[in-house]
């Protein structure tokens, strides 16, 4: 019995370490892609929806990455460019995608503002 509670212990405290890593890797990837005079790393939110059922094919649970952009309102190019430049971002940092992936996340967002967001993977 005693073994059965240090094994859960010892996993939970593994889950705890690693979502904590990736929160932070993630923080420190997503502050680094703007300069400052462009944009400001937010933070990120993280949804479940549990409407969806968990066989079902549609994402069920995704990460919102948020920004705010310094020119209130971007020329579209502008805001594709900066989606794109989010998303390579996330793309190349394998280890995180690996991470975010066995953390059971389908799809990442990016939003620089509270009324839209745009998918990234």
């Amino acid at each position: 019995m005693r073994a059965i509670s240090q094994a859960v212990i010892t996993g939970l405290m593994f889950c705890l370490v690693s979502t904590q890593a990736f929160a932070e890797n993630l923080d420190i990837l997503m502050s680094q892609v703007f300069q400052a005079h462009e944009a400001t790393y937010i933070g990120y939110e993280s949804v479940e929806r549990e409407d969806i059922p968990v066989q079902a094919s549609v994402d069920r649970k995704y990460l919102i990455v948020d920004f705010r952009l310094h020119n209130h309102q971007p020329a579209t190019d502008q805001l594709q460019a900066s989606v794109h430049k989010v998303c390579m971002a996330l793309l190349k940092d394998r280890e995180l995608i690996q991470s975010l992936s066995d953390s059971g996340y389908d799809m990442v967002a990016v939003a620089f503002d509270r009324h839209s967001q745009f998918d990234c993977l």
